[in-house]
C-alpha cells in the first residue's frame, strides 16, 4: 500500500464538487486504509436492530466507536480542575481551574492568558486494532471559553504516541480561530487534519488502545465554562480496497428532510473556503439539523446578507469553518457544530454497507456520507469530485439511494436517485483511479450522524447496530 502525496486532508473534501462538470481533482490525499489481510479474526458484527433490514450474512464490523457520556463515564477519568455534572444529560465542566497558560492564536497573531482545566479518559482498548482514529465531540461553549481535545495511543508494539492535538474548537469565532493543528507525527503516525493515521499500515502496526484528554479553557476569573456533553473516536483498519461486494436491498422509505443547494451560494463569503461551490459538508449538515426541528435564530443570521436565500447554510459554513484547513470540511467540527442545536447529538463514524444505512433510515435517522468518484462513475450526477458529502435520505423499491445532493443547481433539483451498486463503491472504497489514471485514495464508509440526545427506543437499537452508542 502506497500513501498519497503528504497533504492535508483539504485536497480530498475541501473544494468537493463545486458545480455540475467538475472534473476530479488530479491528487487527493488522507488518511492510508489498512493494507488487504490485516482484518482481525477478533471483530464481530453487531446484531441487526429489530424489525430492520439485516443482510443475509453479516460482515465483520472493523471499526470501534467508543464515547463517553454518561455521569459514570465522567467521574471514571483523571480529573484535574474539572468535575462531573450530574442531569438529564451528564457531562464535565471546569471546577476550580488547574492553572492559566497563554494560548496565540496562529490565526489572529493575538496571545490571550486563559484558565484551563483537563480531564483525561481511561485507557479504551480497540476491538478492532486501527490505522485509523477520527475523535468526536459536543459541547457548549459560552463566549469567553473554549476546548482542546488530545489523543494518546499505544501502539501494538507497546510503545506509546505522543499526545497529538484532535482539534482546538469554539462554537462561536469571536475568542479564538477553531483549527486543526498540521505537523504531527511520530514518523510512526501522523494527523492529517482530523484523522490520526497509521504511516505505513502494511508494516502490520496498529494503535490498541488509546486515552482522550479534555482541556477547558475561560477567560481568567470569568464565572462562565464549558460544557461537554459527548467525547469518543472511532478506530477502524478497513482494508485496501478498489470495491466492494453488494449488499441486497431491503428497504424502501424516504424520510422528509430539508434540500438545500450550496451551488446558490457561488460567490458568498469567500473567507469560508471560497464560498458556497466548497459548502458541502455544512450544507447537508444544516439539512439534517434541520429535518430534527432545529434551526438558528434570526439573532444567529443576523450576521448574513439579507439578500441570500437560505442564510442558514451561509451560517453553517462560518461556524464549521478549520482555520488551519481553510475549509467547511473538518469531519468532527461539523458533526460538533450539530450538536451546539438544542438537544442533538453529532458523530463521525464509519459503515460497513448500505445494510447499515437502511437500518438507520429504517429507524428515522438520516445520514451524511462522504465518497468520491469520476463523472462516468455515478450516473445522474453530472460532476465528478475529488471529495464530496452528501444526505442519504431512503431508498426506492428497487433499493437505490436517495439524496440530497447539494452540488445541485436550485434548492428544488437537490433530491436525486443514485443506482445502489456504484453508491455503494464510490463511498466503501479505499483506493480508486482519478482522472489521471493515479491511485487515490477514498474515505471507506465515513459517515456524519446526527440524532437526538435522548433516542427513541427504535432509534437507539439502530444506532447500535450501526455501533454508535
Amino acid at each position: 500500500m502506497t500513501r498519497p502525496e503528504p497533504l492535508s486532508r483539504r485536497t480530498l473534501l475541501g473544494a468537493a464538487a463545486a458545480s455540475a462538470g467538475v472534473a476530479a481533482l488530479a491528487t487527493t490525499a488522507g488518511p492510508a486504509a489498512a493494507a488487504t489481510g490485516n482484518v482481525p479474526a477478533t471483530a464481530t458484527a453487531a446484531p441487526p436492530a429489530s424489525g430492520t433490514p439485516a443482510s443475509a450474512e453479516a460482515a465483520p464490523r472493523l471499526v470501534d466507536n467508543h464515547a463517553w457520556t454518561t455521569y459514570t463515564d465522567w467521574r471514571s477519568g483523571t480529573a484535574a480542575g474539572t468535575r462531573a455534572v450530574a442531569g438529564a444529560r451528564p457531562g464535565l465542566t471546569l471546577a476550580t481551574p488547574e492553572g492559566r497558560t497563554d494560548y496565540k492564536d496562529p490565526h489572529t497573531g493575538k496571545t490571550a492568558t486563559w484558565e484551563y482545566g483537563r480531564w483525561t479518559s481511561p485507557a479504551h482498548p480497540l476491538s478492532v486494532p486501527a490505522t485509523e482514529v477520527i475523535a468526536s465531540w459536543n459541547a457548549r461553549t459560552p463566549a469567553g471559553t473554549w476546548i482542546q481535545v488530545e489523543l494518546q495511543g499505544t501502539y501494538s508494539d507497546g510503545a506509546a504516541t505522543p499526545w497529538y492535538v484532535m482539534g482546538r474548537w469554539a462554537a462561536g469565532d469571536q475568542d479564538i480561530r477553531r483549527t486543526s493543528v498540521d505537523g504531527q507525527s511520530d514518523g510512526r503516525s501522523s494527523i492529517w487534519t482530523d484523522t490520526f493515521s497509521i504511516d505505513d499500515a502494511a508494516s502490520g502496526l496498529r494503535l490498541v488502545s488509546y486515552r482522550l484528554r479534555l482541556t477547558l479553557y475561560r477567560a481568567p476569573g470569568s464565572e462562565a465554562s464549558p460544557l461537554v456533553w459527548r467525547l469518543g473516536a472511532m478506530g477502524s483498519d478497513i482494508p485496501d480496497r478498489f470495491s466492494v461486494p453488494a449488499s441486497t436491498p431491503g428497504l424502501a422509505r424516504e424520510l422528509t428532510v430539508p434540500r438545500y443547494s450550496q451551488n446558490i451560494h457561488a460567490g458568498q463569503y469567500p473567507e469560508y473556503d471560497n464560498g458556497g461551490e466548497a459548502w458541502c459538508s455544512p450544507t447537508s449538515s444544516q439539512m439534517i439539523i434541520e429535518y430534527w426541528g432545529r434551526e438558528p435564530s434570526a439573532d444567529d443570521l443576523s450576521w448574513v446578507n439579507p439578500a441570500y436565500a437560505d442564510p442558514q447554510v451561509c451560517h453553517a459554513a462560518r461556524f464549521t469553518y478549520d482555520y488551519q484547513y481553510e475549509g467547511c470540511g473538518n469531519w468532527p467540527f461539523n458533526a460538533a457544530y450539530a450538536a451546539t442545536y438544542k438537544d442533538l447529538q453529532g458523530v463521525v463514524t464509519r459503515l460497513g454497507s448500505l445494510t447499515d444505512l437502511e437500518t438507520l433510515i429504517a429507524a428515522g435517522i438520516p445520514a451524511i456520507t462522504s465518497q468520491s468518484f469520476l463523472k462516468q462513475e455515478l450516473t445522474g450526477a453530472g460532476y465528478g469530485t475529488s471529495g464530496h458529502l452528501m444526505t442519504v435520505i431512503g431508498f426506492t423499491a428497487d433499493g437505490d439511494v436517495i439524496a440530497n445532493d447539494p452540488a445541485s443547481p436550485s434548492d428544488p433539483a437537490v433530491r436525486r436517485v443514485y443506482q445502489r451498486a456504484e453508491w455503494e463503491k464510490i463511498w466503501l472504497r479505499t483506493k480508486r483511479y482519478n482522472a489521471t489514471g493515479k491511485v487515490v485514495s477514498g474515505t471507506g464508509g465515513v459517515c456524519y450522524l446526527y440524532f437526538p440526545a435522548h433516542p427513541t427506543p427504535k432509534q437507539r437499537r439502530a444506532l447500535e447496530a450501526v455501533g454508535v452508542r
